[in-house]
């Protein structure tokens, strides 16, 4: 059994972490300050003897003795990493920085979530992590682009200068249960709509596209990773491979929910990536890992998930 710090372990893929990780048997902390995420999605978890949640807020700075700790805590959807910009990169940056103290003083391992987003608006297709990125350093997602950027910067340098056991994820596009239903992410934006049978919004020609990991198949990418030796680091890309337009997104969601819902367009946002795919190289040759679980059976269970939850 290790001790092992989930932060942000209440949103969407945090609370799969914890729930993975306290099925095979580690003591969990799980931290949130609810910004995004929720107690609900913890709920089942509540009462478990190995199993703790704290209301806290990793722009302040959190002591305990742990052997692992997983970094999750920063708004991941437009909606909310635009709410409040200089929240989310001082979440972004002081997080890492409050938890590269900690994991320095505890010896510990500790996984940074970073995200495909420090690819901008990529020049190279597919993006591997030598790809150094096309990023708008001043634009309105730059909270979360560049917050994420440096956040990898100070991982790196605890490591080369304090000896910190980091290592680094880069997270596309990810997609299941626990998503809250109006975050403003493209699977919730067409899964919502289809199911209350409204327009689904396409912005620009919808011929953009992104590939799309079920949040299972990144839980097991994650935990091999936590696993590899002191000297990997990464960053490694955590994604999956398929490649969809946006057009091909809402036609198949359409399908699978049997709506009438009909497409219109709008004009693409600032900074909106054409192109995201990632090259899965290294996770294939330094984890074994691949994704598992294909579109349409991720989008079923996504599907059969909000159901009941939206009127």
């Amino acid at each position: 059994m290790k001790r092992i710090l989930v932060t942000g372990g209440a949103g969407f893929i945090g609370s799969h972490l914890c729930q993975r990780l306290v099925a095979d048997g580690h003591d969990v902390i799980c931290l949130d300050n609810y910004y995004t995420g929720s107690k609900e999605n913890v709920w089942h978890l509540i009462g478990k003897p190995n199993f703790e949640l704290v209301r806290h807020d990793v722009t302040q700075p959190y002591w305990a003795e742990v052997d692992e700790i997983y970094n999750l805590a920063c708004p991941a959807s437009p909606i909310h990493y635009q709410h409040d910009p200089i929240q989310t990169t001082k979440t972004a940056i002081f997080g890492i920085y409050h938890l590269m103290g900690l994991a320095r003083r505890t010896h510990c391992k500790i996984l940074h979530a970073s995200t495909s987003e420090v690819y901008g608006d990529p020049a190279i297709h597919p993006q591997p992590e030598t790809y150094w990125g096309n990023v708008n350093p001043i634009g309105i997602r730059s909270c979360y682009d560049e917050g994420k950027r440096c956040a990898e910067t100070l991982a790196m340098d605890y490591h080369r200068i304090h000896g910190v056991r980091s290592k680094i994820i880069r997270i596309f596009n990810t997609y299941g249960p626990n998503m809250q239903a109006y975050d403003g992410r493209v699977v919730t934006n067409f899964v919502v709509s289809a199911l209350k049978n409204e327009d689904i919004t396409i912005y620009g020609d919808g011929m953009q596209t992104r590939s799309f990991q079920y949040v299972t198949d990144l839980i097991e990418g994650m935990i091999r990773v936590m696993a590899t030796d002191d000297d990997f680091t990464g960053p490694i890309n955590l994604g999956n491979p398929g490649e969809f337009t946006m057009l091909e997104l809402a036609h198949l969601v359409i399908e699978l929910t049997g709506s009438d819902s009909k497409l219109v367009f709008k004009p693409l946002p600032q900074d909106d990536p054409r192109q995201r795919k990632p090259d899965i190289t290294l996770a294939k040759t330094k984890l074994g890992w691949e994704p598992k679980v294909s579109l349409r059976e991720g989008l079923q269970h996504v599907i059969d998930y909000f159901r009941p939850r939206i009127r």
